[in-house]
Parts: C-alpha cells; structure tokens; sequence
C-alpha cells in the first residue's frame, strides 16, 4: 500500500501525561510552492512541545508535512497553520513551531509561532 499525503493529524494517548517532558520532532522533507513565482520552497521544519493527553503520531506527522508539496502558501501562512493544526487535535501544555527555509534570492527565513 502506497503512503498518501494526507491532512489527517493522529494522536496517541501520553504515557506520562503527569510529567512535563519535552518533545522535539525535526524533519527537512517540508516543502510548499511560492503562491508569487510558483517555484519550489524548501524548509526544515521543528515542531517542540510539552504534551498533555496525546502525542502526535509520527507517520501522521510526516504524511501531514507531506501534504504541503503541491500548495501555494506563504512562509509565515506554512508555520502558523501547522502550529494551529496541531494544537487543535493535541491541546498541549506549549507548542513551538519553527521553519528554516532554504536561501532564495540571498535570504535566509526563519519563522517562528508559539503557544500559548
């Protein structure tokens, strides 16, 4: 069975929701289209977090930055809409969002969203 990207976040319930510990997961395989040019942008994306009641599921999570490949978003639009996407079905104690895009045109960005 071939993997599809998909926008489907799952969860599975935190082994040890009665401690604060921190996550970090990290990947380089974000990519999104530039709604101006319509040329490929590239990103590393890390997503850190203190769980509540759930953990992200892994596989979700990469076929979810997955689904990214083929959209027309802006940098800042990306971030903020991950972030928001994984507080909604996570609810966690705090939550930071971070992508390092690739230089295009001589600049670096990096985009930052936390919450609370």
């Amino acid at each position: 069975m071939l993997s599809q990207p998909s926008k489907e976040l799952v969860t599975v319930p935190n082994p040890e929701k009665g401690r604060d510990y921190e996550i970090l997961c990290e990947t380089d395989e974000l990519t999104c289209i530039c709604p101006v040019t319509g040329q490929p942008d590239f990103a590393t994306v890390r997503i850190t977090y203190v769980p509540d009641e759930f953990l992200v599921e892994l596989k979700s999570l990469k076929m979810y930055i997955w689904s990214y490949r083929n959209e027309g978003a802006f940098h800042e639009a990306v971030t903020n809409t991950i972030l928001d996407d994984l507080v909604r079905v996570l609810s966690p104690r705090r939550m930071t969002v971070e992508t390092v895009w690739k230089v295009r045109g001589g600049v670096l960005t990096t985009v930052t969203a936390s919450h609370p």
